[in-house]
Order: C-alpha cells, then structure tokens, then sequence
C-alpha cells in the first residue's frame, strides 16, 4: 500500500518538487542558525540596509542584521506555528467531526450548528481581538511568543476539517464492516479508532498538509498587522512588516521573506494535490 502510494506521488511532478523545496527549507531552518557564528538578533549598525554581498548573500536589513541567517532563524517559528496550528486543529476537527458524524440525531444536530457558528464568524477579526488581549498582558512570554498564536489559530480554524471528517464518517458508518465490527460487540470507541478512522484518514492527512501552510499564512498576516510574534523574535511575518517602510530603498528585506512564505505555502499545496491523488482509491495511474 505505501509502495502504491509513493508511486502515485512520485508522478505528481509538481508534488515532488514541493516536497523537496520543503524538505530544503526545514534542513536550512535547522542548520543555517546553528553552524553560522553570525548572531540573528545582533545588530550592526555600521552595515544598516547593506544590499546582497559575497559576505551577505541576502543583504542586510535596518539594523544591519544578516537577512540569510534571520531569514532560516525566523522560518522555525513560522513553521513551527504553522505545524503546530494544524495538530490542533485536526485534533478538534476530527473529534467533533467523528463524534458528530458517528452518532448522529442530537449530538451532530448540536455540534454541526456548533461549527457552523464557529465558520459565521469572520476568523481575522476573532484572531485580532484575542492577539490583541494577549498583547495588553504584562508578561512578555505570553504577549510576544509563538505559543499564544499557535493556540489562537488552532482553536478558531478546526471547523472545515470537523465537516470534512463529518462527512467521511456519515458515509462509512453504513458500510458492512462497521455493522460486523457492531455485531461481533466492540464498543463505539473501538469502532471509531480501529475502524472508521483510519478509512477516513486519506482526507484527514490531505486536509493536515493544506492546513500548514495556510496557518503560516494566518500568521503572517497577523505579524505583518503587528498583532503576531514580536521582535526579537523573527517570523517572515514580522520581517515583512519590518520591510514595509524601507522597501523603496532596500527591497531584498521584503523580497526574501515574502519569497519564502510564497514557496513554501505553494510547496505544501502541491503536495497535498499529489497526496490527495496517491491516497484516492478511484485514482487512475
């Protein structure tokens, strides 16, 4: 079953691609800051919005720090933030949506009216509100880290993946091996874990992709607002809205960083295009 699946991957070209500009990015996130001896938060003010040189390939931003090395330090939080938002959104999604799905009648009465209330809301709003509360707070651990918004995001964008696995569970409940799994005495929470769940997992796993990289969007939106991860601490979020009033005279400060939100949410598009192929049984090779 892998060995089909990684087949049918391997012919997405696109998919392919993506993977392995993801996979460049994380090893540059993980080795850049640790084998450089350039500080990232060091500032340097004899070389302040110096262009790309040999010795800075990425120039220079206003406080003369190294663009390349930033560039790879802030990548971690963002993809932390974004891998981290999409674990807890898939978490809640998929309990509501499973439960909701498998039970039916009130509960899935309850908990879809539940979920369409969340998705009425407009979410920007909510996100600035709730950023904006943990901004007031005087401890700078809980106002400026990545952990507020990993837990804001993750909280508020659960609902499309909750239908989504409402869905897979409405259809497969009725299928002849849930019925032998009903009659032979498992519980409802055996047939859901071994059962239902991993036959609704191929949507699940295309929805986890797609929803990194939409978090990373999320919150680079909210750092270019000002209302995300606050500097020191590097994002391509807060490095764009750092570059926002020097970018007629030092563009390589918005260009990088925007480059890399570009493709790496485009990256983790394609793959979910390629795995939403590989894992469909109706896909024809």
């Amino acid at each position: 079953m892998r060995a089909m699946v990684w087949r049918r991957f391997r012919k997405h070209k696109p998919a392919l691609i993506g993977l392995i500009v993801i996979a460049t990015f994380i090893a540059l996130c993980i080795a850049v800051p640790l084998i450089t001896n350039y500080d990232p938060g060091k500032t340097h003010l004899d070389i302040m919005r110096e262009a790309p040189t040999a010795a800075h390939i990425f120039g220079t931003d206003e406080l003369g720090r190294d663009m390349f090395v930033r560039l790879w330090d802030g990548g971690r939080i963002s993809i932390l933030i974004g891998v981290a938002t999409m674990l807890i959104a898939i978490t809640i999604g998929t309990l509501i949506g499973a439960i909701a799905g498998f039970y039916g009648g009130n509960i899935d009465n309850i908990l879809m009216r539940f979920t369409d209330f969340m998705l009425s809301i407009p979410q920007l709003f909510l996100l600035l509100i709730f950023a904006q509360l943990l901004r007031s707070t005087n401890n700078p651990a809980i106002s400026g880290g990545p952990m507020p918004i990993i837990l804001i995001i993750g909280v508020l964008v659960w609902p499309p993946v909750a239908r989504l696995v409402r869905g897979q569970f409405l259809s497969l409940k009725a299928k002849e091996f849930v019925e032998a799994a009903k009659m032979s005495g498992a519980r409802n929470f055996r047939i859901i874990l071994r059962h239902v769940l991993p036959n609704a997992a191929s949507p699940i796993i295309v929805a986890a992709t797609l929803r990194v990289g939409a978090a990373i969007i999320t919150e680079s939106t909210l750092s270019f607002l000002g209302f995300g991860v606050q500097p020191p601490t590097a994002t391509w979020g807060n490095m764009l809205k750092n570059a926002q009033a020097q970018m007629t005279y030092a563009p390589w400060t918005a260009i990088f960083p925007g480059l890399a939100i570009l493709f790496t949410v485009l990256s983790l598009n394609y793959i979910g295009d390629g795995l939403r192929d590989a894992l469909d049984p109706h896909h024809v090779e």
